[in-house]
């Protein structure tokens, strides 16, 4: 019991934020329980975006009921490629990524192939509240399919790579992006086997490596070096991210953003109880960055001063940038 006590307070002494701070601390101080909806659904949150200008995946329908299912051919239209989401599902769950037709059936991203009576039932599960949280009933999206960005080639296993920035009160405090593996299924889900990958705030250099929480400098699948790549539109994904807090009102969130090979970068969706498993990927603790935002945002209240987007990103960039960012 010493030991582990031990343990722990190194953990602290190093700003590892644990899943109860997390919760005391951050998610029920700062998220007020009545604005949740926005980001746990979905569609919310995407009306939202798109009313602020921001970004999205292209939603082509949404399907609310059973009868409703009849109007899927209606909204794929002559498509070849699609994803069907649940609104309220978490953690990759419930989703088809279609990337093709074949023979009057669909390929999946994995290359699976499905009958349009195997969509139908898929959705039903949706409707009924199979992958929702809460196992409340759902509605079913079907959006545009992100193409990703020729950057992640190297480094990622079919699927889509994304980027989550964690924001507190409007300051990026910690970005990690996450790659797809085999394992993983093409899904960039750390909980199934996908890797995350630190990020410099003040550059959007990847840092080291973390894949089933161990340190690794190589993809899997592809065996090329996860870290030392450039993320485009570096500042864009910060300013994107710092922007969520006037969007959804949340105080402490995760923003899961994309970058597409046509549409730049769009934003998938907010999360109200982001993970953890992000320190891990940037060898850094939570907490020493969220307490220094505080003290930032305690002394502009003393002076009666409010920071826009483009301060905040400005501010964390310089805080806690690993590399100081190129001039000119």
């Amino acid at each position: 019991m010493f030991g582990f006590w031990k343990t722990w307070k190194a953990l602290e002494a190093r700003g590892i934020m644990g899943i109860n701070r997390r919760n005391a601390d951050y998610v029920l101080k700062y998220n007020k329980r009545s604005l949740y909806p926005i980001v746990d659904d979905k569609i919310i949150t995407k009306e939202r975006a798109i009313a602020a200008g921001i970004h999205v995946p292209e939603l082509y329908g949404v399907i609310s009921t059973e009868k409703e299912i009849d109007r899927l051919d209606e909204i794929i239209g002559g498509r070849s490629d699609f994803v069907i989401k649940p609104a309220q599902g978490a953690g990759g769950d419930g989703i088809i990524v279609v990337a093709d037709r074949f023979e009057g059936r669909y390929r999946t991203v994995s290359g699976k192939i499905i009958s349009h009576e195997e969509i139908e039932h898929h959705i039903s599960s949706i409707l009924t509240g199979l992958y929702s949280l809460g196992g409340h009933r759902d509605r079913a999206l079907i959006e545009y399919r992100v193409t990703p960005d020729q950057i992640f080639k190297s480094i990622s296993y079919e699927g889509v790579p994304d980027i989550r920035i964690i924001v507190l009160m409007g300051y990026p405090v910690m970005a990690m992006l996450r790659l797809p593996t085999r394992q993983s299924g093409g899904k960039a889900n750390l909980h199934q086997g996908a890797i995350g990958v630190g990020v410099d705030l003040a550059t959007g250099l990847t840092l080291r490596g973390t894949w089933l929480n161990n340190i690794i400098a190589k993809h899997p699948d592809t065996t090329n070096a996860v870290d030392g790549v450039q993320l485009p539109y570096w500042d864009g994904f910060m300013k994107l991210a710092a922007g969520c807090y006037e969007l959804c009102g949340l105080g402490y969130i995760g923003v899961d953003m994309v970058l597409d090979q046509e549409k730049g970068p769009l934003i998938l969706e907010l999360n109200a109880r982001p993970g953890l498993n992000i320190q891990i990927a940037n060898d850094c603790g939570l907490t020493l960055r969220t307490h220094a935002v505080e003290a930032r945002l305690e002394d502009l209240k003393a002076r009666g001063v409010t920071e826009t987007v483009e301060e905040r990103v400005a501010f964390v960039q310089e805080m806690f940038g690993h590399i100081p960012p190129v001039e000119g």
